[in-house]
Order: structure tokens, then sequence, then C-alpha cells
């Protein structure tokens, strides 16, 4: 009788979890930051259609980088939760909290009972009333779960990138600047690298979408998600004299 290799628990979430890293690792990053006007999502991403930035309701939005089949079916889960909350309670019950909370034992139950674990890292974010009142919460592999002050940087060179932001954020700023600081430190590993001029990033190849903050006295809906197209974010950009 052939006799069965033992392996410990803590060596299978360790290269349950080095697995993980090294597939979100090779995904291109993506930035969430707070602005006085409300959320700023911003990606690095050349498709124009398979996005990597989303609407769940009325005030929440989600960023995720990783495995896009993986992140897609989380977003479209998330949908649905919150689109049954808010018919079965009311519109205001459906918080980030609470769908943030819903992702974390999502993530945690695939990561130690299913043999391979997602290879996503998630952002889940709902505008306030106020800058100080808006909620960023970001959600790892494992189902970790960690409610970050004003800026979040996910992805390939997440350090660099998340740098980048503590060096430059600070709560009032406008959207043109926001947008500025998330183009910067989104370059910031390519920076690093020395491929800035060689793999250039602009307009063409950045999803951007912003969470309003007074959308019902600008726009007359509950809906706070508006994407923004590429002339209008070079237009930002070039105001700051980035482009």
């Amino acid at each position: 009788m052939a006799q069965q290799f033992y392996v410990s628990p803590e060596q299978i979430m360790k290269d349950r979890a080095d697995f993980a890293r090294k597939g979100i690792a090779r995904g291109r990053s993506v930035v969430v930051l707070s602005f006085a006007g409300g959320i700023a999502l911003v990606a690095e991403n050349p498709s124009p259609t398979l996005h990597k930035i989303g609407e769940i309701y009325d005030r929440i939005g989600f960023a995720a980088v990783g495995k896009y089949n993986e992140f897609e079916s989380l977003r479209q889960a998330g949908v649905r939760y919150a689109d049954v909350r808010g018919y079965s309670y009311d519109r205001a019950d459906v918080t980030a909290r609470g769908l943030a909370s819903v992702y974390s034992q999502s993530l945690g139950s695939v990561f130690t009972a299913e043999q391979k674990p997602f290879e996503v890292e998630l952002a889940v974010v709902e505008v306030g009333l106020t800058q100080s009142a808006d909620h960023i919460f970001r959600l790892t592999f494992d189902g970790s779960i960690a409610d970050e002050p004003g800026y979040l940087g996910m992805g390939g060179e997440a350090d660099l990138v998340q740098q980048r932001l503590a060096d430059a954020w600070h709560p009032g700023a406008d959207l043109a600047v926001a947008l500025t600081w998330a183009v910067d430190a989104l370059r910031a590993p390519r920076a690093a690298a020395g491929a800035e001029t060689a793999d250039p990033l602009g307009p063409a190849n950045l999803e951007v979408a912003v969470l309003e903050r007074k959308v019902r006295e600008v726009r007359g809906t509950h809906r706070a998600f508006r994407r923004l197209a590429a002339a209008d974010v070079e237009g930002m950009l070039s105001a700051n004299g980035r482009e």
C-alpha cells in the first residue's frame, strides 16, 4: 500500500497564498481615491469593453484586479445581492460594508475549501454625503478585509502605487487634481523600471469612472456612478500639465 504524503495546513495555505499573489501581480493596477466631489476609480486598461471598474448600486462602485472571469462573476453576484436587498428592505439598506462582508465570506470560503483560490483583489467603495463619510474597502484573495483611509492602489507593483498615493493624497482636492495623482501613481512602476517612454500611459489606455457625491442635486438621479470619456480625461490631465 502506497503511503500518502503529508502536507501541513500551514504549508497548504502558504502555497495557495503564493499562487494567488503571483496571479494578481501579473495584472495591471487600479487606483481608488476620494476627492471633494466624490470618489474616482482609475484603472490601467487598454480594453474598451472588458471593464475592471463597475457599478454595483446607487452609491456603490466596484474595482478589481486579477483574473477577469473570476472578478466579473463576483461583480455580478454583488449586483444580484444589492438588488435583492434593496427590493426586500430599502435602497438605503444596501451599503458597501454589507457587500464587502458578503465578498469576504465568499473569498474566504473558496480560499480554505476549494483546490484553487480566486486570483483577485477587490475594492468596494461607497460615496458619502461628505468626504469624511466615504468608504473604501479592500478585499484580498483570502477574504481579508480592510477599511482604507481615502485612497487605495491594487494590482502589480501595488507597493509603489500605494506609496505614490500616500505622498500626494490629501482631502479637499477636485477631480482634475485627483485624476493627476491617480495617473502619476499608476505610472510609478513604469518610472521605476525606466519603461515610461517606451510604453506611455495615457487617456487611451485608462478606464476612469466616478461616484458623484451630490448626484441627486446635479443630475436628478440616485445613481452616482458615471464613466468618463477619454476626451474628458485628456482635458483634465492637460489642464494640470500632465499631457
